[in-house]
């Protein structure tokens, strides 16, 4: 803050330049909601948007019935095979009587047990067709185990190609929605680029300052910074490639400023000196000679020596005399700072008060 400002002004701005902060922080968090929400114009998308949906149920009908058939299938085959083991237990328990029967008849030889033997080998066959005919079913019951599977496979694989050719559609959907959410972002929060540029342009030195500036932080804060975490995977162009276009625009502007400045710099300091003086604003006079630069050519000057009452380098007058009391004073100040007698009242002796 400027050493000639009053001390009230100084707070006053002080106070101005907080207000420009809060509402840019208001502007913020009300433009951080509005960027977040945007993507709830468009559509969700999920996976049942782009995939076969007839084909799909019909997989997922084929999946549920072969789990259906193969739950049912492996009680049948389990309770197969319970009747397998026994009927081969008591085929094995049959034919271990038998040779041990074979045996003792042997030893007798008696022709009244051959009725007996023909029973015991017709008893042995029929437990042996039981087992067989139980083998037969436990095989078919496992070949039919193994066709449910294979239908099972079948529409799995068949599901789960139409899940990747709707994963691909969807991939492809969710990127072009993306794009679009990004326009909707930047088609916001450029525009704002442009009317803090503006403003900054026309506006900064008016009454309402601080709502400028405030808005120029807001839209600066926007566009750098809340729009990052949104960019698609390109975006990052976007944004450097903005920053490239602000900074040419104001480099350029900068450079022709600079140049008129030093233009009206160089014609400035050809009018007589006390053009140059009239034509000077106070409060920027004493701002610069705190800073301590020539208030007309803005170069450095040495306001501690005393024998320096003009600048070296365009001839402005810095210090003079007071008419009353003949102390060396500032040149741009409106009252001696010894006697209190008004600066404008040139060779008029004023009361000292």
């Amino acid at each position: 803050m400027s050493k000639s400002l009053r001390l009230s002004e100084k707070w006053f701005r002080f106070g101005l330049w907080i207000v420009a902060v809060v509402f840019a922080g208001f502007l913020i968090g009300l433009g951080s909601n509005v960027v977040q929400n945007l993507p709830q114009v468009e559509h969700h998308y999920s996976m049942s948007d782009f995939i076969d949906k007839n084909a799909a149920a019909q997989a997922d009908l084929a999946i549920k019935t072969s789990r259906d058939q193969r739950k049912i299938n492996d009680d049948n085959l389990d309770q197969a095979e319970r009747q397998y083991e026994s009927a081969k237990a008591d085929s094995q328990t049959a034919r271990d009587s038998f040779t041990s029967w074979i045996a003792t008849r042997r030893a007798t030889a008696l022709a009244s047990q051959d009725s007996d033997l023909i029973a015991r080998n017709q008893q042995l066959d029929k437990l042996k067709n039981t087992e067989r005919s139980t083998l037969a079913q436990v095989q078919q019951l496992q070949e039919k185990n193994r066709s449910i599977m294979q239908e099972q496979q079948n529409a799995e694989t068949q599901l789960s190609q139409l899940q990747k050719t709707a994963d691909v559609a969807l991939e492809a959907e969710q990127r072009k929605q993306d794009l679009r959410v990004f326009l909707y972002r930047l088609a916001l929060t450029l525009p704002l680029l442009v009317v803090a540029g503006w403003l900054l342009k026309k506006k900064r030195k008016s009454t309402y300052w601080p709502f400028v500036w405030g808005f120029v932080f807001f839209s600066v804060f926007t566009f750098f910074v809340e729009l990052v975490p949104y960019l698609p995977s390109y975006g990052g162009y976007v944004r450097y490639g903005v920053g490239i276009i602000i900074t040419v625009l104001v480099g350029r502007q900068a450079i022709i400023s600079l140049n008129a400045y030093l233009e009206r710099q160089k014609l400035a300091e050809q009018l007589p000196n006390q053009q140059r003086r009239e034509e000077l604003s106070y409060d920027v006079a004493l701002t610069r000679l705190a800073k301590q630069v020539c208030p007309g050519c803005e170069r450095e000057v040495d306001l501690k020596n005393p024998a320096n009452d003009f600048c070296q380098h365009c001839g402005i007058c810095l210090f003079d005399h007071c008419r009353s009391c003949n102390t060396r004073k500032n040149a741009f100040t409106k009252f001696c700072h010894s006697c209190g007698a008004n600066a404008a009242n040139k060779g008029l002796e004023t009361t000292v008060i």
